[in-house]
């Protein structure tokens, strides 16, 4: 980032790509995209989805996580880069329908932690991260069990999700997707 400036209660900046960060390739910035992730092993995946952001969103990532923070079990604060017709297709998860395919692919699980950025990853304490790549990333993840509040939160309900799925993975998972069903169907749990 090399300024910002509010004016009239909107904040502008002017940013240079550091071309030696992200290896060059050709970006596509189409309704529907693919994003990597961090998947089983430590290893990437790409997660599909439809475009929420305005494109280049992907580059600021830390820079606006730095600047507003986290709110409500770990969303960035007043996210600008979320597009009007984005909060739309979140607020009804229509812009994670394409993670179906990766479903069918075996990328992710139906319920599971979700799969992270690596920018997001590395903010995740390292004995957390190692539970985390032990085990698939899912669809459905523990956040709409517990409904943390705070980061903090959101780092012992994946913990308590993850050491319990070690113990028992089937009556885990059919736990966590009949609790996570109730409080999205009838307690209207969203996460954001």
């Amino acid at each position: 980032i090399l300024d910002l400036v509010v004016v009239d209660e909107v904040l502008y900046f002017a940013a240079v790509k550091d071309r030696g960060s992200v290896p060059e390739k050709k970006l596509f910035y189409s309704f529907i995209f693919k994003m990597q992730r961090i998947g089983q092993g430590g290893k990437p995946i790409y997660v599909y989805k439809l475009r929420t952001m305005h494109p280049y969103s992907e580059y600021i990532q830390d820079f606006i996580y730095n600047l507003n923070g986290s709110a409500d079990g770990d969303k960035i604060k007043d996210d600008f880069r979320v597009a009007s017709w984005g909060k739309i297709l979140r607020k009804y998860w229509i812009d994670e329908l394409p993670m179906l395919l990766n479903f069918l692919k075996g990328d992710l699980k139906l319920v599971g932690v979700r799969p992270l950025s690596r920018i997001k990853f590395n903010q995740y304490p390292p004995d957390l991260q190692k539970l985390r790549t032990s085990t698939k990333p899912g669809l459905i993840p523990p956040f709409y069990k517990d409904i943390p509040k705070n980061f903090n939160e959101l780092l012992a309900s994946e913990k308590k999700y993850l050491l319990a799925y070690k113990k028992n993975p089937i009556k885990t998972d059919i736990k966590y997707f009949f609790n996570c069903l109730y409080n999205i169907l009838v307690k209207q749990a969203r996460s954001s």
